[in-house]
């Protein structure tokens, strides 16, 4: 760590000195030698940096997007063209230049951050050593040796030895209580920030391998910062706890106010719109409007999470506009109303004799002039054709009657035996 950190002694310079400004105003107020004083320094330090990633951290948020949407388009390509990597590559590196998507935007913050975090980790270390660095006088460093932040001083680590946190004026167990609970706190802020991303704001409609590399570092990340953070000086476990807090909380913010489409996130904020609009009768605030533009934009390439609140809008009588407003519609409530009526009285499904007895109707109705035109059914006997004239009444019947009696065996019937008779 020593080794690497070394590699950026050329920024240790500006951020002492950003330490030192801010030292110097912490310590009007808690005292030059409290831990106070320095560790609000480290976060203060954090804060800034952060503040001036946030650009970085809004072409982060487009980019992981953009990669959840490409991901099926990735995927056949690589089935496409799996027996030649270099179209395959040629072919991802145009897909990534007509759809403006940068695949290491996504890691911008963290390499970003990653040149203040060793430049820190190097002037700790040579405060632990007892040497001064950038603009970290004598003076400076005797006041920053004696800085503990709950009994653990500022270049203490889990790893160090007895006679080093000796040294150092405190006691390894001290040392050692501090920096586990702050390992625990900086893992599972970690986790909870890729959890929160993977449970809330994914698209739900798009299973890809993308999403199944997300929950993988969802667990292996924090398992790597509890690793690291043992030879962490206390220090630099305040600078990425606070870092991670930061993350945390602005991933929160991004998630409630600027959800990815077809997430759980976007639904309960399109729920919590509507509901506004519900109150007040329209649309408040710009980027709620933008919202709103957003999906009318789309068309009929909403999702059912969009079909669902543009629905909603129609209830109220509302319609929404391309501005991003709503109006007051009475053709939008007519067709929620009647799209309602029609869904609850659909017609019942119809038997198979019914089905074919209709086709047989239909059928007459188009040629009249048909012998075959008279609607027959299955279920009707076809009987041979009878005379119109009456019979006397002591011929018996033939048995093709259709007046035999009951029990009577109908045909052709045996004449009876002479003695019979």
């Amino acid at each position: 760590m020593d080794t690497i950190a070394s590699l950026f002694s050329f920024i240790t310079y500006p951020v002492s000195w950003v330490i030192v400004q801010f030292h110097k105003l912490y310590g009007a107020i808690f005292g030059d030698d409290t831990g106070w004083a320095w560790g609000l320094s480290i976060v203060s330090l954090v804060v800034l940096i952060r503040i001036c990633l946030i650009p970085l951290f809004v072409k982060q948020i487009k980019s992981t997007r953009n990669m959840q949407v490409l991901q099926p388009k990735m995927k056949a390509i690589q089935e496409r063209y799996k027996s030649d990597k270099q179209r395959q590559s040629e072919e991802m590196m145009k897909l990534y230049k007509e759809t403006g998507t940068n695949p290491l935007s996504s890691c911008l913050p963290i390499l970003a951050q990653s040149p203040f975090f060793f430049a820190l980790y190097h002037v700790l270390s040579a405060i632990a050593s007892g040497k001064t660095i950038g603009v970290i006088n004598q003076p400076l460093l005797d006041s920053a040796r004696q800085a503990h932040i709950f009994g653990a001083p500022l270049a203490a680590k889990f790893t160090d030895s007895a006679s080093e946190v000796t040294a150092l004026g405190a006691s390894l167990t001290d040392v050692r209580v501090v920096t586990a609970v702050m390992i625990v706190m900086m893992s599972a802020s970690q986790f909870f920030t890729q959890r929160q991303l993977m449970t809330k704001n994914v698209d739900l409609t798009v299973k890809t391998p993308y999403m199944q590399q997300q929950k993988m570092l969802m667990y292996i990340f924090p398992l790597i910062f509890a690793v690291m953070g043992i030879n962490f000086p206390v220090g630099v476990l305040v600078y990425w706890l606070t870092t991670n807090v930061w993350t945390m909380g602005q991933q929160m913010y991004v998630i409630n106010q600027n959800p990815t489409p077809g997430s759980k996130a976007q639904d309960q904020y399109l729920g919590r719109l509507l509901k506004s609009v519900t109150a007040h009768g329209e649309v408040r605030g710009r980027t709620k409007r933008n919202t709103v533009k957003r999906i009318v934009s789309k068309g009929s390439d909403r999702n059912d999470i969009e079909r669902k609140f543009i629905a909603g809008l129609s209830k109220l009588g509302l319609a929404a506009q391309e501005d991003g407003t709503v109006i007051k519609s009475d053709t939008a409530l007519a067709e929620a109303e009647g799209g309602a009526a029609q869904k609850r009285q659909q017609p019942k499904r119809q038997t198979k004799a019914k089905r074919q007895s209709g086709a047989a109707q239909q059928g007459a109705a188009k040629d009249p002039d048909s012998p075959e035109s008279e609607p027959k059914t299955s279920l009707e006997k076809q009987d041979a054709p009878q005379d119109d004239k009456p019979k006397p009444a002591g011929k018996p019947a033939s048995g093709s009657s259709r007046q035999a009696k009951s029990g009577q065996r109908k045909g052709p019937q045996r004449p009876k035996h002479p003695s019979k008779k």
